[in-house]
């Protein structure tokens, strides 16, 4: 008799689903796993033989063996103990076959028999509501995984315990979705002492989620600044936060129970690689634009960033999803985030200091800027120069608005888009409206039509360019509460557009 349990072999957010299949057959005693498995699958046999043998049960002395279907596609990690496990019982007639063959499942086992926590358990839910199957899983990712309401979820500590289980000794009660609390929010934007100009345009990136560049000396406040843009920022909404919990459990990054609906802030070191940047690697892993989704990704000293790094962030950012390929990957990853950039001036920093800067002023602040493409500054939305803060500035510089202040007119600019985008698929925010919606949401009237005329005649505004500025403008008359976009917007959003 052939016994089957399920499990899933995760491709990107997509989690296929694999049988495991089991028969005891007459010959010498053996242990054989089938079906494409990677070093980490292929040692299942010793830690499944243990497990067993740890609740009391002897293997049967026949020749064992497992076929993970489909047979062409790699099986990689530790998540495959359990469904072979559970596949081994059935065929050993310990639990029942039918029962388990209605089960998604898959936990890393110990050598005594407990389930260790592993990475995919909100993927793997959302598979095994698709497929309408149940979820097993271990205890450690239940409530990560019950967050999928349209699957039931069960959540053992041991073996022994999902044995039990299906027998009917001890029925496991489904798991429930856990909520992984905030810290206190200690950054506040009123720490920021002066940079009025830099906090106007930090607002409205976060109104829009516009990718913005900040260009100053260091000690400015440019880092400081960027880390407060969480704050300005609503929290995830249920959908959202599914979504970047998905590439985060793929990432092995839920490790405290539950997801969490704080907007992630990502600030990788410019020594960073490609793959660690936009993904890859063994599994064709999520890279940091993709840990940043629906969040801000804080790229600070921008020019020393390799140039095949930023030259491959530009159709990420505009399509908002990235394509990994890989010998054996082929996978795609949401990556909607907010890019904040920082740079100095020029490579030693005071190029704005006559008394400081270095003897190549000014030819050394266009060599080092000059590291960065045209097309890659063009997808910049604001650009803002951030000057050098003096200790007076510190010292007398009166009290800024707080986080709180500025997050509530971001949270009614939100509202307005919402509500705008209510019946428009694929768009939330102005970033994200283009071609005809962008015509019909954000034309100015005749005398804002007439500035962005004559701006773009006079600077050589791209195509690209002028429907930023328009996004920015449409921004800017969200955060007044105003229907359309005026002269005032548009003027606005050019002064941050023609900045650095």
């Amino acid at each position: 008799m052939i016994t089957r349990a399920y499990t899933v072999a995760f491709q990107g957010l997509e989690g296929r689903l694999i049988e495991v299949q089991c028969a005891l057959s007459p010959g010498m005693p053996g242990f054989q796993i089938v079906g494409l498995p990677d070093k980490a699958v292929s040692e299942a046999r010793e830690r499944v033989r243990s497990a067993i043998c740890a609740m009391g049960l002897a293997m049967p002395s026949k020749k064992i063996t497992v076929n993970l279907s489909p047979a062409d596609l790699p099986k990689i990690g530790s998540h495959f103990d359990l469904p072979i496990a559970l596949a081994l019982l059935a065929a050993m007639e310990v639990v029942p076959a039918e029962a388990i063959a209605r089960q998604i499942a898959l936990g890393e086992l110990s050598l005594d028999g407990r389930l260790s926590p592993i990475v995919g358990a909100l993927p793997a839910a959302m598979a095994a509501a698709e497929a309408d199957f149940d979820l097993i899983c271990p205890f450690a990712c239940g409530p990560e995984a019950a967050w999928v309401g349209a699957v039931q979820v069960t959540a053992p500590r041991t073996l022994l315990e999902v044995m039990n289980h299906f027998n009917g000794r001890a029925p496991l009660p489904a798991a429930q979705p856990g909520e992984v609390s905030a810290p206190p929010e200690h950054r506040n934007l009123q720490d920021v002492k002066g940079q009025e100009r830099a906090k106007r345009a930090m607002e409205i990136a976060a109104a829009g989620r516009h990718h913005l560049f900040m260009v100053g000396a260091p000690g400015s406040g440019k880092s400081m600044m960027a880390a407060r843009m969480p704050s300005l920022m609503p929290d995830l909404d249920p959908s959202e936060a599914l979504e970047t919990s998905m590439i985060h459990s793929l990432a092995g990054m839920l490790s405290e129970g539950g997801i969490s609906k704080t907007r992630p802030y990502r600030a990788p070191h410019h020594t960073a690689s490609m793959a660690a940047i936009v993904g890859g690697g063994r599994g064709a892993k999520p890279g940091e634009i993709s840990l940043a989704h629906n969040g801000v990704l804080f790229m600070d000293e921008f020019p020393e960033y390799a140039r095949s790094v930023l030259e491959t962030l530009r159709q990420p950012i505009e399509t908002r999803q990235v394509n990994v390929s890989r010998a054996n990957a082929h996978v795609s990853y949401p990556c909607a985030f907010m890019l904040i950039a920082a740079a100095n001036p020029c490579k030693c920093g005071h190029l704005t200091d006559a008394g400081r800067a270095c003897s190549r002023a000014p030819i050394c602040g266009e060599d080092y800027l000059g590291r960065i493409s045209g097309p890659m500054i063009d997808r910049f939305d604001l650009r803002v120069d951030v000057p050098p803060v003096f200790l007076s500035d510190l010292i007398d510089a009166p009290a800024g608005e707080t986080s709180t202040a500025i997050a509530a007119r971001v949270k009614s600019a939100w509202a307005h888009q919402a509500a705008r985008f209510t019946a428009v698929p694929n768009v939330r925010l102005n970033s994200e409206a283009e071609g005809k919606l962008l015509d019909e949401i954000a034309t100015p009237d005749r005398e804002g039509m007439a500035l962005l005329s004559a701006a773009a005649d006079r600077f050589g505004l791209s195509a690209r360019g002028y429907h930023r500025v328009l996004r920015v403008a449409r921004t800017i008359a969200d955060l007044e509460g105003a229907c359309d976009v005026g002269q005032p917007h548009v003027a606005e959003a050019l002064s941050y557009r023609l900045a650095s």
